[in-house]
């Protein structure tokens, strides 16, 4: 009796020895079976072509791009979302809970090799703990996709099972449930509802999470990227200001707003009617707000802090509906009874803060002299007020938060580290500004790290070993980086330089000068033609780049203010001698005296961008591409448009090729001899 022998292979179809005559051919495996193994074949054949593979790899057709999308088609409609690209793992966002996040589904991925159950978050939790742990090596998860794809959703998941799956001590439980309760707190208070998403992170986040010699997790560290600040004076048509506010005034005690001296009413709130936007069917702010402050106490905030903390949510709520008046060209202040919720709530002298609002304080030549503002200017200087206060609030939130996560116990200072990237997705909207620019920009060093580790490096490593290799060709966006940041000729540079420049600079001589500068650059257009003539489908005021992942125009108003993020002196004199203690933290007074220019919001970013990479560079990378499968954020619809810009743009295909023709399993000899 012939021998039969079966291989079970990732996809969990069976793959048979070839046979002798060709008889009782299977017709897509062409391998031999008897009866009742060909019967077993067939049917997982016929499930197959329900549920799609669970591994790109094994595509059949695996250069095709409409075989990837309808493979992608499959597995959403039978509600699985996650598929693998060898160790990548592809994630499209279902918009709807699926039973798949339980305690038993922890325990069926803790210690199981990676290919043995189907693609799950998971799974590539597990396979970087395990390999933390095995090969003595920083790990860490970069997680990618456009705003509204699942990221942060992803990175909570993560969080989750390492919680749950780890061992715990007394002491190391406090750390997870700490860990845990930080999500809540930060997207209250960094996190708001946009045209794209819900709950879109308007801050970048890099976690590390650290373990100790038996695998538990002792503490954990937060970097925070670029808040969105604008977003606290001005929301676009359709979205809403920071969860925290609406939180506050919906789920706050009646004796708490009546302390803050707010109403029950977002209406009432110059900062929160913007975007003509109070209520979203997917929130529920009043027991947001329960989770927030239950939150809070676990994380160690005392009640002093939180009540100094409420204080300064308030007085930007209040600060936004301080309202102005003007005679003879200059601004004066129409109500007291706002200067006096403000001058309690963020412990200042009132007369003081009325002085600040409405003049500004210059040195010059060694002497102090005071201008009164007139009613644009007065304005300008209340919301970047407002700004300051909410930005370097939230800096002291991350700050303060680290501080709890931070272990104690100094025999863990060489712990091994798990980093989660949560870092803002490629964005395009009607009105693109300067936060766009800058979150667009961070995708492209993202996206140039992926390539720089998949594609560029993998494949030079077959080269350099002699191995026979067609290089599989790429879009490289070393081109689009370099626009943005080269030293003296990159937008960020010329950006600054007109900041710098006295006298006349505005948004629009910026523009000009990216003209002038950029003028003819392959990724760089303006309306301006090379013959003189102005494009139509242009405005005057806007500049477009040709991003790796699609065109984006955006609009210079508000670059250079955004960009120099500028405080009057005597609006930083009078919140350096405020009474509330988180305050004086978040306005240091040695400010006041240093000559020295502060570096501006885009240079501060590239610099802790590249920081970023450098952390990134240095750790044994895992992938998660979050995928949106539809604009309206609707369960069960795939748009196929729109999932095939995102699959061309995050690199899927040339990834697939990569891994499809090269080494899938890769070790150096040293650690493959120890396993």
């Amino acid at each position: 009796m012939m021998e039969l022998r079966i291989q079970l292979i990732p996809t969990g179809e069976i793959i048979l020895p070839p046979g002798k005559n060709g008889e009782n051919y299977c017709h897509s495996c062409k391998v031999v079976a008897s009866d009742g193994v060909r019967a077993m074949m067939e049917s997982a054949l016929t499930a197959r072509d329900r549920v799609g593979v669970q591994d790109f790899v094994l595509l059949e057709n695996f250069t095709s791009e409409a075989a990837f999308i309808e493979n992608l088609r499959k597995r959403f409609k039978e509600n699985l979302i996650y598929t693998y690209i060898g160790s990548v793992l592809v994630s499209v966002n279902p918009y709807k809970d699926l039973e798949i996040y339980t305690k038993n589904h922890m325990e069926r991925y803790r210690g199981v090799n990676f290919y043995e159950v189907s693609p799950h978050i998971y799974a590539v939790s597990d396979n970087a703990y395990r390999s933390m742990r095995t090969e003595r090596k920083d790990q860490c998860i970069l997680i990618s996709g456009e705003s509204g794809a699942g990221k942060t959703e992803a990175s909570k998941k993560i969080l989750q099972y390492y919680a749950v799956t780890c061992p715990a001590s007394e002491q190391v439980q406090t750390v997870k449930d700490r860990l845990l309760q930080s999500n809540p707190v930060l997207e209250a208070f960094g996190n708001a509802k946009t045209l794209r998403n819900d709950n879109s992170s308007r801050f970048g986040k890099y976690m590390d999470v650290q373990f100790d010699f038996k695998g538990a997790p002792v503490g954990g560290h937060i970097i925070n990227y670029l808040l969105e600040k604008s977003r606290v004076v001005h929301q676009n048509h359709g979205e809403r200001n920071f969860h925290i506010f609406y939180q506050m005034i919906e789920g706050g005690e009646e004796d708490l707003l009546r302390r803050l001296g707010l109403e029950r009413n977002t209406q009432q709130y110059q900062y929160l009617v913007k975007g003509n936007c109070p209520k979203v069917s997917s929130i529920n702010d009043r027991s947001d707000w329960k989770v927030v402050r239950k939150a809070l106490n676990v994380i160690g905030f005392s009640d002093d802090e939180v009540e100094e903390l409420l204080n300064i949510i308030a007085s930007v709520l209040h600060l936004g509906n301080v309202q102005y008046g003007e005679e003879e060209g200059y601004a004066h202040i129409t109500s007291d009874t706002q200067i006096k919720y403000l001058a309690r709530l963020l412990g200042v002298n009132g007369t003081v803060l009325t002085e600040a609002l409405t003049h500004k304080k210059i040195i010059a030549k060694g002497e102090e002299l005071v201008s009164p503002l007139n009613l644009e200017q007065a304005s300008s200087a209340r919301d970047a007020l407002s700004k300051a206060v909410y930005g370097r609030t939230f800096t002291w939130l991350v700050n303060k938060i680290n501080t709890s996560l931070t272990y104690k116990d100094e025999s863990h200072k060489n712990a091994s580290v798990i980093g989660l990237l949560d870092i803002y997705g490629f964005e395009v909207f009607q009105h693109n500004s300067f936060e766009q620019f800058c979150i667009n920009y961070c995708n492209e060093k993202l996206q140039q790290l992926f390539i720089e580790l998949t594609l560029k490096s993998e494949q030079e490593e077959y080269e350099a070993e002699g191995i026979t290799w067609e290089p599989v060709q790429y879009f490289n966006n070393k081109i689009i980086c370099d626009l943005v940041e080269e030293k003296f000729k990159g937008i960020i540079s010329i950006l600054d330089e007109e900041c710098l420049r006295p006298g006349d600079a505005s948004d629009f001589t910026f523009l000009e000068k990216l003209e002038d500068t950029l003028g003819g650059h392959p990724h760089f257009v303006t309306h301006k033609l090379a013959d003189g003539k102005t494009r139509k489908v242009m405005g005057r005021e806007e500049f477009r780049l040709l991003h790796y992942a699609g065109e984006v125009n955006y609009n210079v108003n508000g670059f250079l203010d955004k960009n120099n993020d500028l405080l009057f002196r005597n609006l930083k004199e009078v919140m350096c001698l405020s009474e509330n203690k988180i305050l004086t933290q978040c306005f240091d007074r040695d400010e006041l005296s240093d000559k020295k220019r502060p570096d501006t919001a885009a240079t501060q970013f590239k610099a802790s961008l590249a920081k970023l990479m450098e952390i990134l560079m240095s750790k044994e990378p895992s992938y998660v591409r979050c995928i949106k499968p539809n604009d309206s954020k609707q369960a069960s619809r795939f748009d196929e448009v729109l999932i095939r810009h995102q699959v061309k743009y995050l690199g899927l295909m040339e990834n697939l090729r990569v891994r499809r023709a090269g080494f899938a399993y890769r070790r150096r000899y040293e650690i493959f001899l120890q396993r």
